[in-house]
């Protein structure tokens, strides 16, 4: 059974050895990764590649065409139909070389000391409920407040404050449902973030609560 794995999220805040998750299929995604919006790749393994054929024609995918038929270049350039996007693939290589430079373990270990710090500081809003206790979580936060207020109506404030975060069911709907919320908000923290970034979004999450309690 073919394999696929999203790695959009998590090749972003830590290391990934694809050899150790022997997945088939592992897409990324450019602009979680400090690139361009429209890039990305995907990792494929060798023998599954060798069983796909193309979905798209034109451009250096085709080796040779003539009026009754066509033959294709070998993989990858098989699945490789058009033009590229030059400049999003450029971009995403310098988004990657800088994040190899900084260090996956370093931004990993920064983003576990954020984790770390705004679990203690959230656990202290005994009427914020966040979802997601796992010891190992990453560094992302998803929650809703007691009483009426929407998520929609805490990312306002929250943005009014200076504080970007996400709201609504974020593409996952049949979780929303089994958690039993119409949504959350989402506080994610990335390698640019500080603890007194946390100490705001602590701040104007307790004006919520007074406006919404």
């Amino acid at each position: 059974i073919p394999v696929l794995v999203d790695g959009s999220q998590a090749t972003v805040h830590m290391p990934v050895d694809l050899a150790d998750i022997g997945c088939d299929f592992y897409p990324i995604t450019g602009h979680k990764l400090y690139g361009p919006s429209g890039s990305g790749a995907i990792y494929v393994r060798k023998e599954r590649m060798a069983e796909m054929q193309p979905f798209m024609g034109g451009g250096d995918m085709i080796r040779e065409v003539s009026r009754d038929e066509v033959s294709y270049n070998d993989p990858p350039m098989m699945f490789e139909a058009g033009t590229p996007g030059i400049v999003q693939t450029i971009g995403l290589g310098v988004a990657l070389e800088y994040m190899m430079a900084l260090g996956m373990d370093n931004i990993a270990a920064h983003e576990r000391h954020l984790r770390d710090y705004a679990r203690a500081r959230l656990d202290g809003l005994n009427w914020l409920n966040v979802q997601g206790q796992s010891a190992t979580k990453g560094a992302i936060f998803s929650f809703t407040m007691e009483g009426a207020a929407h998520a929609h109506d805490l990312s306002t404030v929250l943005d009014k404050k200076g504080v970007a975060v996400r709201a609504g069911h974020h593409c996952a709907q049949p979780l929303m449902e089994h958690l039993g919320v119409p949504a959350t908000a989402r506080a994610s923290f990335g390698l640019y973030n500080t603890t007194d970034e946390v100490d705001v979004l602590i701040d104007a999450l307790e004006l919520c609560h007074e406006l919404f309690a």
